[in-house]
């Protein structure tokens, strides 16, 4: 990961604050470590950007690059709880910031302020072992689809509209890219959504992650979850790569 072994020994304060996923199977002190040396890049800081943030913060995730341009507007306090009135007109990452130290001082987070594009990905995204795609556009997540391509690392992706939310692990060339499962951009709409279904879905998403960082279970490489809030049924759909591909084709 980022930083070197021996700055990732825990501490005793480590031991206390994060004992009880520390003696789940298989994570242990080893995989705590991993998490403490690990660098995550959080795409977007708005209804899945919060609970990702927030819960890769409380684990002790020890670096994160949280990145969004933009600022919190009344309407954005339903599902963005990293933001809360006196926050409002503050940019998005800086906000998150705050309220990730709080929640954990012990760890950094860094916060980006700057529009992602083409040109930018890669210097924003840095040495991020993992680009977690919190994003409500898709020509932004493109960008982001190419970046973790050329970087060689995963790229999880997230999405929600109204109650209904999905996710996939991706790491190309393994698995299909992004382009391949999406291969257009829908129409930009301002689309509704409940403020608990990115809730959820970014949870799952914080779930992949941390399972990625520490080596435990196994990720959704080459699957699609599709949850419906509605009945609250799970349905996996298998994905798989397209030779014409123009992205990872």
């Amino acid at each position: 990961m980022s930083q070197s072994v021996a700055k990732s020994l825990l501490t005793e304060e480590d031991r206390k604050r994060y004992h009880r996923q520390i003696i789940m199977p298989g994570w242990g002190e080893a995989g705590q470590e991993k998490l403490k040396s690990a660098h995550v890049f959080v795409a977007g800081a708005g209804g899945l950007g919060s609970p990702v943030s927030i819960y890769l913060a409380v684990a002790g995730v020890g670096q994160i690059s949280l990145c969004d341009s933009d600022r919190p507007e009344l309407s954005n306090l339903n599902r963005q709880i990293l933001h809360n009135d006196s926050r409002i007109g503050m940019n998005k990452a800086v906000s998150g910031q705050c309220t990730l130290q709080e929640l954990n001082p012990s760890i950094q987070v860094t916060a980006i302020s700057t529009r992602i594009e083409a040109e930018n990905a890669d210097d924003l995204v840095g040495d991020a072992d993992i680009i977690l795609d919190c994003m409500d556009n898709y020509p932004t997540r493109y960008v982001l689809n190419e970046c973790a391509i050329r970087k060689g690392i995963p790229f999880v992706h997230a999405s929600v509209w109204g109650l209904e939310g999905r996710l996939s692990f991706i790491k190309s060339p393994e698995t299909p890219c992004l382009r391949c499962i999406f291969p257009a951009a829908p129409a930009p709409e301002v689309f509704p959504v409940l403020g608990a279904v990115p809730g959820t879905i970014g949870c799952l998403q914080a779930i992949e992650t941390l399972k990625y960082l520490t080596g435990i279970g196994e990720n959704l490489k080459g699957k699609l979850l599709v949850w419906s809030g509605t009945d609250m049924s799970f349905e996996i759909y298998p994905v798989a790569r397209d030779p014409a591909c123009p992205t990872c084709g």
